[in-house]
């Protein structure tokens, strides 16, 4: 098949774009033509002319008419050629299949009212980049050349159920895939001693990991929190791409900077999985999270958020614990200080993975083969009953 996929920015360092790239290289080598529409990409064209790369223009003048800019660019291009699948991964104006893998943004809104002043939750209703964002997507669930969306959750398909009134039908969930070839107990072991030695810790130090980029969503300063309820011997590894200052302030603050150590953005996360103890990430909106299934098949138990769509995989006290709200420190220390009771150790990590409900990446590939399927199928039967006898 001839594949159109839409992404503003093709980086290998969010979580989406890590999962798309993932996606592509399966694609590419299983014989179909992929075309990205991307304002930038850090990868060139390759496999044998496989994969073309188009860029998008867009008015960078301000935000909000960059996103404007780019759906209405990158609609005119995909237009412009004949596709089996056109596929979104951004809000667009004309695609056959959008993956909400950002989820909902008007959820989103909602949700981060909870954890700012509410003088910043009115300047967000009047924020031409909000109010934008707001307006494609209303345009792009209700567009009716759209005909498949594709939830990475339960609760991102009720959302967009809640807030759109799209039809159940149109919606199916497909629960994001991990590799297991790059991710698994025996491999992110091989480099436990080495990235422990090089931030000092000690047998007896028990590690936190978070992975993720967008420190605020993500909740990071719970994490930083909940720091001083605990024991100290309690460390926390920070990797990701954001701002640290105001994280570092908290933590000095706090008294407990020499507990906290930014290692900032890196491609070889799969090594610190390695490293922790447990995995955290109290999001206060999170579609799915990659990072958690990433983490469940290395064997690392994980502790997370119901607004996690990922949470949706857990088996409580098996391999991980979920928090109700992680604005709520006491609740969360607890919980932190329970699951370090649960799994002492990297023993444990073969078990952990073998109890958890991982996706492959080979499974989630086929799945979205299924629907490329159904839509070149739709649209060769609806092109013969216009064509007529």
């Amino acid at each position: 098949m001839k594949i159109a996929v839409v992404r503003k920015h093709f980086d290998p360092y969010g979580g989406a774009e890590i999962y798309l790239s993932r996606l592509i290289g399966r694609l590419v080598r299983e014989g179909h033509e992929i075309h990205v529409f991307a304002k930038r990409w850090e990868t060139g064209s390759g496999e044998n002319g496989k994969l073309i790369f188009h860029r998008v223009p867009t008015i960078n003048a301000v935000s909000f008419l960059e996103v404007l800019s780019f759906a209405l660019f990158a609609s005119s291009m995909v237009r412009k050629e004949k596709f089996d699948v056109i596929h979104s991964f951004d809000r667009t104006l004309y695609q056959d299949v959008y993956r909400a893998g950002d989820g909902c943004h008007r959820e989103w809104l909602i949700q981060r009212k909870k954890i700012e002043p509410w003088i910043k939750s009115l300047s967000h209703s009047l924020n031409p980049m909000h109010r934008s964002m707001l307006s494609l997507e209303k345009r792009l669930f209700r567009s009716p050349h759209l005909k498949h969306i594709i939830a990475v959750s339960q609760r991102g398909k009720e959302e967009i159920i809640r807030h759109y009134q799209v039809p159940a039908s149109k919606i199916r969930v497909v629960y994001n895939g991990v590799d297991q070839t790059q991710f698994n107990p025996e491999r992110s072991l091989q480099h436990r001693e080495k990235i422990r030695q090089k931030f000092a810790l000690g047998e007896r130090d028990r590690a936190l990991l978070f992975i993720g980029s967008g420190f605020e969503r993500k909740g990071l300063k719970f994490i930083i929190a909940s720091l001083p309820h605990l024991e100290k011997n309690v460390k926390l590894l920070v990797v990701g791409k954001d701002r640290p200052a105001h994280y570092h302030d908290m933590a000095g603050k706090l008294g407990v900077l020499d507990r906290v150590f930014f290692v900032g953005p890196r491609r070889d996360v799969e090594n610190f999985y390695g490293a922790g103890d447990l995995f955290i990430l109290p999001s206060v909106y999170e579609p799915f999270g990659n990072t958690c299934m990433e983490a469940l098949a290395c064997g690392l138990p994980l502790v997370t958020t119901r607004m996690t769509g990922a949470s949706e995989l857990i088996r409580e006290g098996k391999n991980g614990l979920i928090i109700d709200d992680p604005r709520n420190i006491q609740e969360m220390a607890g919980i932190l200080q329970r699951a370090l009771r649960i799994w002492e150790g990297p023993g444990d990590r073969r078990r952990i993975c073998n109890v958890s409900s991982l996706i492959p990446l080979e499974s989630n590939v086929q799945e979205m083969l299924r629907v490329y399927e159904d839509i070149f199928t739709l649209t060769r039967d609806s092109s013969k009953e216009l064509s007529g006898p």
